[in-house]
């Protein structure tokens, strides 16, 4: 018997976060074979809608055993297979379920920003695609034992929460998706009418230009859950000073504490009070990497605390965040690079967001 939550999330997924139509050619990804019941599903209603399912599960130890291995030559191999789903798929649904979240924690760093740098070129076409209308993608989480234990839960805890963040609870969670969007779409537009934005915080007063790029409402065709509003700043315009209180985790490593200045858009002092080596290297797998590729709103108020995994944490109802690295095309960004670091800061403790001068957002609240 199915579970009624996965056959749900499923159809949520494929109906509504990348709107599968008859003919489609779909890449369905898994990290492991624990999202076989979610997957499953997925591919059932793919094939239901008329569309053609292609699935590629892999396992979580094979990126560890090639980062340990691979040779130069090895990391900069692109397999020829995935360029060309990269170049033909008309939809991309990716599942993450791991069963460790840290195995990936002690992994070659060196090799690690190598190979980012080489798939650079499959990240920015996947973004290229998407902003032209020609790929839809979005990327959502399995719940599993690595995940509830990062998040400290119980599984039966997580899966709860899992349900609840994407509105799953509800009798029709698309209903509920498009209403979030309507709402924020609100702010969006409003946020496009403006060309400065700054936020003031603890340890925090930074000012960037958007003048020129666009707002986004995130309300489930990317990510799954979702709930936040974003946009890519002018690569040359961050000035200020930002401290980011959540943990920062990338790929099973972590940096605590984070204070970054930037001048003219460019990170020119960086420390974090745990895990400061991590920080350097990442901001040193490229030149694009010291500079902002988005600045984000969170939105989703069911979720709440810091459960380890950026696909929910950078949701937060009450928090920003900004990413180091590769911006986002359809927002008019322009910064390229092999990383594209999400780091956290809540705002619910005094902070405040300027549009133009103009206060719109305290304490986690928009005032608009």
């Amino acid at each position: 018997m199915v579970c009624p939550i996965i056959e749900k999330y499923a159809r949520v997924l494929v109906d509504y976060s990348v709107r599968v139509k008859k003919g489609d050619l779909v890449i369905i990804r898994a990290e492991s074979n624990e999202a076989q019941p979610l997957i499953k599903e997925i591919y059932k209603r793919v094939l239901e809608l008329g569309a053609n399912p292609v699935v590629r599960c892999s396992m979580n130890e094979l990126n560890e055993v090639y980062f340990k291995y691979a040779s130069d030559e090895q990391l900069e191999y692109i397999d020829p297979m995935s360029k060309v789903e990269y170049e033909k798929a008309d939809k991309f649904i990716t599942i993450g379920a791991p069963y460790n979240v840290k195995n990936m924690a002690t992994a070659n760093k060196t090799k690690m920003a190598k190979r980012s740098s080489v798939t650079r070129e499959l990240s920015s076409l996947l973004l290229e695609r998407s902003a032209k209308g020609d790929l839809d993608w979005v990327i959502a989480d399995y719940p599993t034992n690595a995940l509830a234990q990062e998040a400290k839960m119980s599984l039966d805890d997580y899966k709860e929460f899992v349900k609840n963040a994407c509105y799953l609870d509800l009798d029709n969670p698309i209903e509920k998706w498009e209403e979030i969007g309507r709402e924020q779409t609100k702010v969006a537009n409003y946020l496009n009418k403006t060309s400065k934005i700054r936020f003031v915080g603890e340890k925090t007063d930074i000012t960037f230009s958007t003048k020129g790029r666009t707002w986004v409402s995130c309300e489930g065709h990317f990510n799954f859950p979702d709930g936040e509003i974003f946009t890519s700043p002018v690569e040359d315009s961050a000035n200020g000073y930002i401290y980011f209180d959540f943990p920062a985790i990338y790929r099973g490593s972590e940096s605590h504490k984070i204070l970054l200045k930037f001048e003219n858009g460019k990170v020119i002092e960086a420390y974090a009070e745990k895990g400061n080596d991590f920080l350097q290297s990442m901001l040193n797998i490229d030149e694009g990497a010291k500079f902002v590729g988005e600045i984000a709103i969170g939105t989703n108020n069911r979720i709440q605390n810091i459960t380890g995994n950026i696909l929910f944490d950078e949701k937060i109802g009450g928090s920003i965040h900004m990413a180091l690295g590769a911006s986002y095309p359809e927002t008019g960004g322009k910064n390229v690079s092999g990383l594209h670091w999400d780091i956290i800061k809540n705002m619910k403790n005094g902070g405040e967001i300027y549009a133009d001068d103009v206060l719109i957002y305290k304490d986690g609240s928009f005032l608009i």
